[in-house]
């Protein structure tokens, strides 16, 4: 679809021209009004303008009428006190939403593609993805991710948002650098609690063995065989203990017969010299007797006492000492491998624990690495699939290549080409492309643009600053 006429009345420095729908250069010095015509069909298209004054001065109204090659005709006014209007008539038809309809029929790099060479290169790289026609929303995200990734700015293009998904300062992938530093962490955790636990180690036999039990089981035996040892020790000494018993009696007795003897010397010296005494002194003789008597009775019953004493501790010794100590040698290595195995419990159970974690941190970070790689999958499967306006054109990691260069490579010339195909690579798109200030271009690189614009059809219309004092425009 092509512009056959453009009719443009009291808008800007324009009090009124006509264009035939051929391409033109209008050329000539600054400020002779050149870029007036491109404003005028820009403000046609979209209803906006960059100037404060859109009306001519001294007139009320502006106006400019599009006709096309296809019955397509815009019309829209603006009053110098009053709001534009629009009337788009296809064929008989016309067009309710007009705004709407008109979006369809350009892009933006049409109607200044000199201003698309100046943007950054991240701002061209958007422009260049926009083209690139895939139906997706926030639903097909969460379709694909199973969530809405966080830390993605979705109002770029789907190819962007899925290179900033998968890039390495994305959330994707720090989480997982973070989730596998703590994988690394556990694991070297886990693996020194290893080497402090034997191997085959049984946690759950070790953390149910009745140690207590055990315990006063061992302490038991120990006990018993104590007894046991004291009774054969006390049975074995049984003959010693009653000679010693004889000999203390036997000494006793002697020493008894021994004083009695001295005292007898004595109390027959004291006789002979105490005369007068010897009443009294036989009286105690005749005595002595019956302590001696007296006092070997008592040695006698003590002797008694303790030999049936000791008969009766050889009784009770008798019980145990025809046993045999029982041997608590594999009961208390039990007990001390129990003991010692119980030590690990704690620290078994805390490395059980983080083989979990471990486990767990493991599949998460299996799970991001799905959705990168699902990120990094997902364009090619996008383009294949995608209308692509230009050929020769790809996206590897969210940047679009031009034959396998990237934008930024291309020079002023190449871009503006570029436009070109764009602009012709949509069925039922409005013909035509503006270029303002082709003075930019050499010469080679304006006239190879200009006869591509030829060979493809295209309208142009461009503006061109010369050092001629006369506004010219010329038929190309």
């Amino acid at each position: 679809m092509k512009t056959s006429k453009i009719v443009i009345k009291n808008l800007y420095g324009i009090k009124e021209t006509t264009l035939n729908g051929k391409s033109v250069e209008i050329s000539g010095p600054k400020g002779a009004g050149k870029t007036s015509v491109l404003d005028a069909i820009r403000f046609a298209l979209t209803n906006r303008s960059e100037r404060d004054f859109i009306v001519h001065q001294g007139t009320d109204e502006g106006e400019i009428i599009i006709e096309t090659t296809s019955g397509l005709t815009i019309d829209r006014k603006i009053g110098a006190a009053k709001p534009s209007s629009v009337k788009v008539r296809d064929g008989s038809m016309l067009q309710t939403r007009p705004a709407e309809f008109l979006s369809k029929i350009f892009t933006p790099l049409q109607l200044n593609p000199v201003e698309f060479c100046q943007l950054s290169r991240q701002e061209k790289n958007r422009v260049i993805l926009s083209l690139v026609e895939f139906d997706w929303d926030m639903n097909w995200i969460r379709e694909q991710f199973g969530e809405i990734p966080q830390g993605v700015d979705y109002s770029k293009h789907i190819l962007e948002v899925l290179n900033d998904i998968q890039a390495e300062n994305g959330v994707y992938f720090q989480s997982r650098q973070n989730i596998n530093r703590d994988i690394r962490n556990k694991q070297a955790f886990i693996s020194d609690i290893a080497r402090d636990i034997p191997t085959g180690y049984d946690y759950d036999r070790w953390n149910t063995f009745p140690i207590s039990e055990k315990y006063r089981k061992l302490e038991h035996l120990r006990e018993q065989n104590g007894i046991i040892e004291r009774a054969k020790a006390f049975q074995a000494s049984y003959d010693a203990k009653l000679r010693g018993l004889a000999g203390t009696r036997d000494t006793e007795l002697a020493a008894i017969d021994r004083d009695i003897s001295q005292e007898r010397e004595r109390l027959s010296g004291t006789i002979e010299r105490l005369k007068a005494e010897i009443c009294s002194a036989e009286e105690k003789l005749a005595g002595l007797e019956q302590r001696k008597m007296e006092r070997a009775d008592v040695v006698r019953a003590n002797y008694e006492a303790a030999v049936a004493k000791l008969g009766k501790d050889v009784g009770i010794a008798q019980q145990y000492a025809d046993k045999e100590p029982a041997d608590i040698s594999t009961l208390a290595a039990e007990v001390d491998t129990a003991e010692a195995m119980r030590k690990h419990l704690n620290e078994y159970q805390r490395m059980i624990s983080m083989q979990a974690e471990v486990q767990d941190l493991t599949g998460q970070s299996a799970e991001l690495t799905r959705k990168i790689e699902l990120a990094r999958e997902l364009p090619s499967l996008i383009l294949a699939e995608a209308k692509i306006p230009v050929e020769g054109l790809t996206v590897e990691n969210g940047v679009p290549l031009i034959n396998g260069l990237p934008i930024s490579n291309l020079s002023d010339g190449e871009l503006l080409e570029l436009c070109v195909d764009i602009t012709v690579s949509k069925p039922g798109q409005l013909q035509i492309i503006l270029i303002d200030g082709a003075e930019r271009l050499d010469k080679e690189s304006r006239e190879r643009l200009y006869a591509k614009c030829k060979a493809k059809g295209l309208q142009l219309i461009a503006t061109r600053v010369t050092d001629s004092e006369e506004l010219e425009v010329t038929e190309l």
